[in-house]
């Protein structure tokens, strides 16, 4: 049986006519190579049994169809799903607009879409304010609705779900292209008026080529009245003071309604059993004030849409490291864990030495420390060997007779390191000593630990309470309360698609955009934690990311596990931060250097000798720097890109593809999704993560390392029933190596939550 009658959404009733399916099913697999369109029609009217259909049933026939086709030989099928969806997102779009959308002319008018969802409170008005109606239509006329074709099934669908405009009432309103554009004109709308509008048409040439992703924040917020902040993460470091640990569990709930994701470090918040005020025994430590952020990251989610996502660091010297290091396993006191928090251990470079020696290892409370000497021993790292390295000071430490503090092998920690990452995915490792020595402004501070997904390495420092009195004035009483303000981190992403960019050889005109686009974030953003805002437009930090290395490699026809990768990586690594610099340091000249540039590596050279740039080109580079600064402080940082790298049809971040054909699960039904360009030539080069050798991933990491002035969300992927020496070797190789951070342990047997803010 097949259909009598079709209804279109107007409630009009057309006759069935399967001849228009043959005609739908050409336009859709239009240029796609390997499907047969003779198949997808037996699918599409097996579906199609009813009397009455809906132009939507219709839809969802052809995407069914598609989908159910795609395998590793024939992949090409989930473009023809994103077709499919395609049409149907049109047709939304258009019902719901009140616009006629034909087959060569898909999306309606811009203008009208921009002063309509202003007038509605769903766009920011600053797009109406900063743009005349002449130059809304010319950026309108600049959309593409041909790059819609650039989308998978899974990608697209990615995109309509998160990040479309809706209306109060759930509709679409937006089409992938006009939200390309949308980001584009809000991160320019403060440009001077005669770059502005050629600037946007820029930025839109990078988004809607797939060329590159913002962050999930800016992605979804960008442009909208109803969106939160644009900042993907944030660092806290939390003041060993009552009014420190509240204020900066409240900042942390403000900033994860907001969508944003959390670091915080606690190394110095005093230990169990130290005193307060002189009180022995009183203090509870830091894992109870942990699990109260754990109850902030459930119950205070983020816009309504999942629980907040928080990660905690402590020194593995802290004399709570035992109990911090059991937070998340499964058996034990419930009273000592936290489930829904990750945790990373900050790891001195003394500590690994002393596990490779198999000696005995320190924890002391930074109270008491700082009771004792009068300086506190997480404010230390090796730099040089000498007066002043952290290796001094901890031994000062343990020489001192007085000094409470629990000792115990440092291969037993970091035991209990490797037991949690097997049962847990975490801790993530912070190797601060490695970190301090490349921080390129350690002349204002240090770098305690790093964020949610370990590639943001920037100076912190607590906010401390200053005072709290009344003042009366004109009649009026009121509490005023003084804080100095800390270095409170702000994390503001996007990355480069690789396999993209460096495939059409755009990096020299893609990077400046990016960075400009990075930069304007920092003047848009309205952060609702001043410290943090403060400390945004002190430092002017951003984090240029990539993504699609696996895809990439693979379409160059490299191993990953190859010495051709490792120097692959390092040229390409160098050539990205050069481009990064240059268009930093150009937006200096013409906007002015960030305020902290004095006295930093940038301003004295040294952060390109560090690197070994050397050559006549950085020579140039480090002149202009040196000379006229740079715009930003902090540059380069490789972020997850777990969601936005799903948009780009594109491997993950840095990391090995997971399987050659992997499944998205939706409530009643799995999709299919090959890996990207997989072909009988690319297939050789995909070996999977689980496969590659993790030694050959931290060697191409480490020639990365170099170039990145922040981390890299490097993870390790490991067998459940990995030796422990092998496990422990790998984490050496790491440490030795110059890795600055590690990420997840990811195992097969494990399920671990996706970091959806540094999504870039």
């Amino acid at each position: 049986m097949t259909p009598q009658t079709v209804t279109k959404p107007n409630n009009r009733t057309l006759t069935f006519d399967p001849a228009r399916l043959s005609t739908y099913a050409d336009r859709i697999l239009a240029g796609l190579n390997g499907v047969d369109k003779t198949v997808l029609l037996r699918g599409v009217t097996g579906k199609l049994r009813q009397s009455t259909v809906s132009g939507e049933d219709v839809s969802q026939a052809f995407i069914m169809s598609a989908l159910e086709l795609v395998t590793k030989e024939e992949p090409e099928w989930k473009y023809a799903a994103a077709r499919g969806l395609l049409t149907s997102l049109y047709k939304k779009a258009a019902y719901n607009r009140r616009y006629k959308a034909y087959v060569d002319r898909p999306y309606g008018a811009f203008y009208p879409l921009v002063t309509d969802m202003v007038a509605r409170g769903l766009y920011r008005a600053e797009l109406t304010e900063a743009y005349t109606r002449e130059q809304i239509e010319e950026l309108g006329a600049e959309i593409d609705p041909t790059r819609d074709l650039l989308f998978d099934y899974i990608g697209l669908l990615t995109l309509q779900e998160r990040y479309l405009t809706h209306d109060f009432d759930g509709r679409v309103m937006e089409l992938p292209q006009e939200r390309y554009m949308i980001i584009a004109m809000f991160l320019m709308h403060q440009e001077p008026a005669d770059k502005r509008v050629e600037l946007a048409k820029e930025a839109y040439w990078a988004m809607s080529n797939l060329y590159m992703t913002a962050a999930t924040p800016t992605l979804s917020n960008a442009g909208k009245a109803t969106g939160g902040q644009l900042s993907s993460c944030f660092i806290d470091t939390v003041d060993d003071s009552l009014e420190g640990i509240f204020d900066s569990n409240t900042d942390v709930a403000r900033l994860s309604k907001m969508g944003g994701g959390i670091g915080v470090y606690l190394g110095k918040v005093r230990a169990r059993g130290s005193d307060i005020r002189g009180h022995k025994n009183t203090s509870s430590g830091v894992v109870p004030w942990i699990r109260q952020l754990n109850n902030t990251a459930v119950s205070v989610d983020q816009l309504g849409t999942r629980k907040g996502a928080i990660a905690v660091y402590l020194d593995v010297f802290h004399k709570d490291i035992l109990a911090f290091l059991d937070l998340k396993l499964n058996n034990g006191d419930e009273r000592m864990r936290a489930h829904d928090i990750f945790h990373g251990v900050c790891i001195p470079d003394l500590f690994m030495e002393t596990v490779e020696a198999r000696g005995d290892w320190s924890l002391f409370c930074p109270h008491e420390v700082r009771k004792t000497f009068g300086w506190s021993l997480e404010d230390f790292y090796d730099e040089e060997r000498g007066a002043g390295s952290f290796r001094d000071k901890y031994a000062e430490a343990v020489a001192h007779p007085l000094l409470p503090r629990i000792t115990v092998p440092a291969i037993d920690i970091m035991k209990r390191v490797m037991k949690s990452q097997l049962e847990t995915g975490t801790p993530y490792m912070f190797y601060r000593d490695t970190v301090n020595r490349a921080n390129p402004n350690s002349h204002l501070g240090m770098v305690y630990s790093s964020n949610l997904c370990t590639e943001i390495m920037q100076n912190q420092s607590p906010t401390v309470v200053e005072s709290e009195t009344l003042v009366t004035k004109d009649g009026q009483t009121r509490i005023v309360i003084t804080k100095i303000p800390g270095d409170f981190v702000v994390c503001n992403l996007n990355s480069i698609h690789l396999a993209r960019a460096v495939m059409d050889d755009i990096l020299d005109r893609l990077v400046p955009i990016q960075v400009r686009m990075l930069d304007n974030v920092i003047d848009i953003n309205n952060i609702e934690i001043l410290q943090a805002q403060h400390t945004n437009q002190t430092y002017r930090a951003v984090g240029l990311g990539t993504f699609g290395l696996h895809h990439l490699l693979a379409l160059k026809g490299i191993r990953w596990e190859s010495d051709e990768a490792v120097a692959y990586n390092d040229a390409l690594y160098e050539r990205i931060n050069y481009l990064a610099v240059k268009a930093s340091a150009d937006l200096a000249k013409e906007k002015g250097a960030y305020p902290a540039f004095e006295g930093s590596d940038w301003h004295s050279g040294e952060y390109f000798a560090k690197r070994g740039y050397v050559d006549e080109e950085w020579a140039e580079l480090t002149l202009q720097v040196v000379q006229h600064g740079i715009r930003n402080g902090y540059l380069f940082a490789i972020a997850p890109n777990g969601s936005t790298s799903i948009i780009a049809g594109s491997t993950a971040s840095i990391d090995p593809l997971y399987e050659l054909l992997s499944y998205e699960e939706k409530t009643t039904y799995k999709i299919a999704n090959p890996a990207p360009d997989l072909s009988d030539k690319t297939i050789w080069y995909y070996k999977t993560a689980f496969l590659v050798d993790q030694h050959a991933s931290i060697r191409m990491a480490s020639a990365r390392q170099r170039h990145v002035d922040q981390g890299q969300s490097f993870n390790l992927y490991v067998t459940p029933d990995i030796k422990a020496t092998a496990f422990l070797e790998l984490h050496m190789d790491a440490w030795r190596s110059g890795l600055k951070s590690t990420y997840y342990v990811r195992s097969r047997a494990l399920t671990i939550a996706e970091c959806e803010s540094c999504a870039s």
